[in-house]
């Protein structure tokens, strides 16, 4: 399994930037995909996730109201919208996916198992 991940970027606070991770997978919708963010000095933590049907969604409360996780099956890519972007959002972003049945969101690392090469989003105040 490979993820590749793009669209992070140097941004003002209240801006916006939509991430984007493209996965090789044989069969793309059975694979929840997430995204984790891990900045200096700080454990990573989660910031959202997607079920392989996309009809099941969950954010991080500090995200959540400014982001939006969507998926596209037919391309095996996974986005997430990032709105009102504060100085605090700061951080590489990991998208993650692993293969689940059923309607799973995974919010923890460790349950996590592919991990892409991370894209930095860095918010100047």
């Amino acid at each position: 399994v490979q993820l590749q991940a793009c669209g992070g970027g140097l941004v003002q606070a209240g801006g916006s930037l939509r991430l984007a991770c493209a996965a090789s997978v044989s069969t793309f919708s059975n694979y929840f995909m997430g995204w984790f963010r891990q900045a200096p000095g700080k454990e990573r933590e989660f910031v959202a996730g997607i079920s392989g049907s996309g009809r099941s969604t969950d954010y991080a409360d500090s995200v959540r109201g400014r982001s939006t996780i969507s998926r596209d099956n037919a391309k095996s890519t996974v986005y997430l919208q990032l709105t009102s972007l504060k100085p605090e959002d700061t951080a590489v972003y990991y998208c993650t996916t692993t293969r689940t049945y059923g309607e799973v969101v995974i919010r923890t690392s460790t349950g996590a198992n592919y991990w892409g090469q991370g894209t930095l989003v860095t918010v100047s105040s």
